[in-house]
């Protein structure tokens, strides 16, 4: 038990021992021990955007096997899958690695312009029988489903908490009136990690904003109270402090499509300097040869390890949102 996650547990004074034991897990796994910061491997995209796309660009990744493996020879925190690729490993791999089972997934098999209504896949007893460490769920704010989604979300909440297990929402909107643009927009990313947060999740994921506000009036207090959004760091740190109650609640960015190397790092050295809790990694890192995959992998634990200061990270932030 480090300073810093006996500083994180405290935020979570109202959750059960289980619950705590299991968010302690997590954070005390992987080459990021202690740091208070997380690396996760997730491979749900197999169901999310099929196989072919998926996995044939590092054919070994059509193997479930193998995606244990990597989480574990890169030193991840966590590695987190849907019900089938869980199942496949948990008895080889048990006790190796935490694992977070991914409750709900939607395929692209159907499109609906109003957005996404993700299927429950799995169940808080699918994650017990398995030795997972959380449970994982994706909500999309945004979407004509959203409140269906929510409803489903809380009702797993309850259940999962009461096991014992930490709760891991996917933040992301879509559908609607939010276009492609508005989706990644700092205000509304904030406004996703919010509604997660408030519907008690221990683990916040979102994507990293890339553009400015998107609300009009949104823009208009931001603008108003001067709050800095100029730079990724500027709208990451909005996000983390300004959507997850002042911080006080973990939140990891998404390593989003595959893209180079050198963006890869530039990105989460933005957001490790904005006070990141760390980064849930999937297709920037499994699609690639292994070696190149755990290598990047434990560069970016390393970017996150050199992260921010915590405090100096939430004064700055508070200064600038304390004005809103």
């Amino acid at each position: 038990m480090t300073d810093r996650i006996g500083q994180i547990l405290s935020w979570y004074r109202s959750e059960n021992p289980g619950v705590q034991a299991n968010l302690y897990r997590l954070l005390a796994s992987g080459r990021l021990a202690g740091t208070g910061k997380l690396v996760i491997l997730p491979v749900d995209q197999g169901f999310e955007h099929g196989p072919a796309r998926s996995f044939a660009p590092n054919p070994a990744g059509f193997d479930p096997l193998y995606h244990f493996q990597l989480a574990i020879d890169a030193g991840c925190n966590a590695y987190a899958a849907p019900l089938g690729f869980i199942e496949a490993g948990a008895a080889e791999f048990a006790g190796r690695i935490p694992l977070i089972l991914k409750a709900n997934n939607h395929d692209l098999l159907y499109t609906n312009a109003e957005g996404p209504l993700p299927a429950v896949t799995a169940s808080v007893q699918d994650a017990l029988r398995l030795g997972c460490a959380a449970i994982g769920f994706t909500v999309y704010p945004g979407s004509a489903a959203r409140t269906e989604m929510y409803e489903e979300l809380r009702e797993l909440t309850l259940e999962a908490k009461a096991a014992g297990l930490p709760v891991v929402v996917w933040s992301y909107p879509r559908g609607g009136e939010l276009t492609k643009e508005a989706e990644t927009a700092v205000d509304v990313s904030a406004y996703a990690a919010q509604i997660a947060a408030q519907l008690g999740a221990d683990i916040i994921k979102v994507k990293p904003p890339t553009y400015g506000p998107w609300d009009a009036k949104s823009k208009e207090a931001l603008e108003k109270a001067g709050v800095p959004l100029e730079t990724l760091t500027d709208r990451a740190r909005f996000v983390v402090h300004g959507g997850a109650f002042a911080g006080r609640r973990i939140v990891i960015f998404s390593g989003g499509e595959a893209k180079g190397t050198d963006a890869v790092l530039q990105e989460n050295r933005d957001l490790a300097a904005a006070g990141s809790f760390g980064t849930i990694m999937g297709r920037n890192s499994f699609q690639r040869p292994h070696d190149e995959a755990v290598k990047l992998l434990q560069d970016v634990m390393e970017i996150h390890r050199r992260g921010a200061a915590p405090g100096a990270v939430r004064d700055q932030a508070a200064e600038a949102v304390a004005r809103v």
